[in-house]
């Protein structure tokens, strides 16, 4: 049985540095045995469809070859579309009421326990707020990423630890849900 995943690369083609042109990936991931591959945007997503049905498998098996191929390190995070679906549905912010830009999601590799973020004042932050879910962290920056404080807070080395973290806005979180659901 063939299951469709979303791959998530962390880092790639945003500031000039670290550049892995999509159709090169797609050919990357269909020479790896990949089927119905496509990539979303150009800051590194892509949906494939798998028999293999282990995703920290595929997304090491991904990370190697990226480094092979382009020759750098990219950290890479893959879900499949039950779990994007259960994120976006998930949400503890009003989505439809927000624009997108206001709006992202934190994709971890693993489980994070709320002690882990557990010396960020959130009342210091606010408007801004953060919520965790299943691997997941949701972020409220209501003047954007780029200008978030807290986003600055939430992503300090000593948080992120030990995880894969990638964050998405809410436009790519929804269109993920789409292009994995066939």
């Amino acid at each position: 049985m063939t299951t469709t995943y979303a791959a998530l690369l962390r880092g790639i083609n945003v500031g000039g540095a670290r550049k892995v042109p999509m159709a090169d990936l797609r050919a990357l991931m269909e020479d790896l045995g990949h089927d119905d591959v496509r990539t979303y945007l150009q800051s590194g997503q892509a949906v494939f469809s798998s028999a293999h049905g282990d995703e920290d498998g595929l997304a090491a098996q991904l990370a190697r070859a990226v480094e092979e191929r382009f020759g750098f390190a990219v950290d890479v995070i893959v879900r499949d579309h039950a779990y994007l679906k259960a994120v976006a549905e998930a949400c503890p912010f009003p989505a439809a009421a927000l624009e997108a830009r206001q709006l992202h999601v934190t994709y971890f590799s693993a489980p994070v326990a709320p002690e882990r973020f557990a010396g960020i004042d959130q009342e210091a932050f606010l408007p801004e707020e953060f919520r965790l879910g299943d691997r997941a962290l949701y972020l409220y920056a209501p003047e954007g990423l780029g200008r978030s404080k807290l986003a600055q807070q939430l992503s300090r080395p000593g948080l992120t630890k030990g995880l894969v973290a990638t964050t998405r806005n809410w436009n790519t979180v929804v269109e993920l849900v789409k292009l994995t659901g066939g």
